[in-house]
């Protein structure tokens, strides 16, 4: 139990692959537009993420080691071939929204490094997992980047959320505002480098004033224990 916590911790916030690790960055920033569009390709990455780790797991003792890193692209770019046809069967409009960046994800250094780092040194499912929750906090920042943009840029949230969802997500589209011009540069990508800039700047606070607060209070144990032992 121990050992998922500790991976929960690490792909959701400690060891977030956007917003420490600061890896897929290519996608990260040129598909996060629309929260639509940042949901489609995080959901993809997460899927590749979990098989991919299963799938190193289950065969890390059958892969010699000076061959590894060629059988896991390999391996990832299989996964990647199946989930892209599912794209293209069953979401073709979001898929061709998407475009490049869906066969790109082997490329991805995500990917990779999980496949490296975790799942070629543990167990079938705890490698799932961390490829669970390594993809949970991809998507997580690709969504509030998808998020954000969208509504600096063009007043809505979850337009064309039928292209991921089905036709019936069309009831999902919110217009919080409306606007004779887009604001571009939200919507381009150096709107998504200032945007990411500002996530990671806010998470560095948020770690600056819990680090200061557990210093203050250890600062007020030891006064205590001091007082109490000179007492």
């Amino acid at each position: 139990m121990q050992q998922y916590q500790e991976i929960i911790r690490n792909g959701l916030w400690q060891n977030n692959p956007g917003l420490v690790q600061l890896l897929g960055l290519c996608p990260l920033l040129a598909t996060s537009s629309s929260l639509t569009n940042a949901l489609g390709l995080g959901f993809a990455t997460m899927l590749v993420l979990a098989a991919t780790n299963g799938v190193i797991s289950l065969f890390r003792q059958h892969i010699p080691n000076e061959i590894r890193i060629p059988v896991f692209v390999m391996i990832i770019a299989s996964v990647v071939t199946a989930i892209e046809l599912l794209m293209h069967a069953y979401t073709f409009a979001l898929y061709q929204s998407l475009g490049i960046f869906i066969p790109l994800i082997v490329t991805n250094c995500i990917v990779i490094g999980r496949a490296e780092a975790f799942a070629s040194k543990n167990a079938v499912l705890p490698s799932i997992f961390d490829g669970l929750m390594m993809g949970t906090g991809f998507c997580a920042v690709l969504a509030t980047l998808g998020a954000i943009r969208e509504i600096l840029g063009q007043g809505t949230l979850f337009d064309g959320a039928d292209l991921l969802f089905g036709p019936w997500a069309t009831v999902l589209k919110i217009e919080l505002y409306q606007a004779d011009s887009h604001f571009l540069l939200a919507i381009l990508p150096p709107g998504a480098f200032l945007v990411l800039g500002g996530l990671i700047a806010a998470k560095n606070a948020i770690e600056a004033r819990r680090k200061a607060r557990q210093q203050h209070k250890g600062s007020i144990q030891r006064a205590r224990v001091t007082h109490v032992s000179t007492n």
